[in-house]
C-alpha cells in the first residue's frame, strides 16, 4: 500500500470516530465563541487608543481567536493517541505494513477538517458582531489555521506517544500554551504592552502569525508580515511532521 491510501484508510476511520461524537467539535468551538461574545466587545473602544493596531476591533480579534483554535485545537489530541495506545490499536497499527507516516498525517488530517469547521463556525458567529472580511482572506486565514493546527496536531501526537501517560502530558501541554498564549497577542495586541514585555513577545514566533492572520484580514496580503508568518507556519509543520513519523518509527523497535 502507498503512502496516499495508508493515509486515507487512517483518515477515514479517524472521521467516522469524530462524526460519532459531532458534540466534541461543538464542545471545543465553545471557548473561542465565549470569548467572542464575552470579551470581544471591551475590545471596541480601545480601537481608538494610541498603539492599537490598525483596522477595528474584530479584525483584530477575531484572527486571534483563530490562531487560538489552532494552538489549543491541536494541542490537546494527544489525549487520544493515549487512549488508543492504551487499548492496544497502535501496537495492532505498527503490525501492519502501513507507512509510519501514514498512521499519524491520516489522524492529523482529520484533526485539520475539524478545525477548519470550527474556524467557518466562528467565523460565521463574528459577521454577527461586525466582522466584515473579504472572502479570500477568510480562505487564506483558514489556509493558515490549518497549517498551525496541524503542526501542534503531530507534534501532540509525538508527545503523547512519548509520554504515555495523561499525568504527564497534561501538564506538560499547560506549561507550552500558557506563554504561548500570554506572548502571542492572540486576546491584546502587543503593541499595548510595556516595551519590555513587546521585546519578550518578538521571541515568540506565535505572536508573527497572528499578526500574518490579522494582516491577512486587513487585506494586506504581500507584506513582510504576512510572508514571515507564513513561513513560520511552514516551518513548524515541517517539525511536527518530521518529529510525527520518527516518533511512530521508534514506536516499532
Amino acid at each position: 500500500m502507498s503512502f496516499l491510501s495508508d493515509t486515507w484508510t487512517v483518515f477515514t476511520r479517524a472521521m467516522r470516530l469524530a462524526l460519532r461524537q459531532p458534540l466534541w467539535v461543538v464542545i471545543g468551538v465553545m471557548q473561542p465563541i465565549l470569548y467572542l461574545t464575552l470579551f470581544g466587545p471591551l475590545l471596541v473602544p480601545l480601537a481608538s487608543a494610541p498603539g492599537f493596531p490598525p483596522g477595528d476591533a474584530w479584525v483584530i480579534f477575531v484572527p486571534g481567536l483563530l490562531v487560538q483554535l489552532g494552538i489549543f485545537g491541536g494541542a490537546f489530541v494527544g489525549f487520544g493517541i493515549i487512549a488508543e495506545w492504551r487499548y492496544g490499536v497502535i501496537d495492532r497499527e505498527l503490525v501492519t505494513p502501513a507507512s509510519r507516516a501514514a498512521l499519524i498525517t491520516g489522524r492529523v488530517m482529520r484533526d485539520v477538517v475539524v478545525l477548519v469547521v470550527q474556524a467557518i463556525i466562528l467565523i460565521v458567529c463574528a459577521l454577527f458582531f461586525g466582522l466584515r472580511v473579504p472572502f479570500g482572506a477568510v480562505l487564506l486565514g483558514l489556509i493558515m489555521i490549518g497549517l498551525l493546527g496541524a503542526s501542534f496536531s503531530y507534534l501532540s501526537y509525538s508527545v503523547g506517544l512519548m509520554t504515555k501517560s495523561e499525568d504527564a502530558f497534561a501538564p506538560l501541554v499547560n506549561m507550552v500554551s500558557l506563554p504561548v498564549l500570554l506572548l502571542s497577542g492572540i486576546l491584546l495586541p502587543m503593541s499595548l504592552a510595556p516595551r519590555w514585555l513587546q521585546i519578550l513577545s518578538d521571541i515568540n514566533p506565535f505572536k508573527h502569525i497572528v499578526n500574518a492572520v490579522r494582516a491577512i484580514f486587513r487585506g494586506e496580503v504581500g507584506t513582510f508580515e504576512t510572508g514571515l508568518g507564513l513561513l513560520i507556519a511552514i516551518l513548524l509543520i515541517a517539525g511536527g511532521v518530521w518529529l510525527g513519523q520518527r516518533t511512530f518509527v521508534a514506536q516499532t523497535k
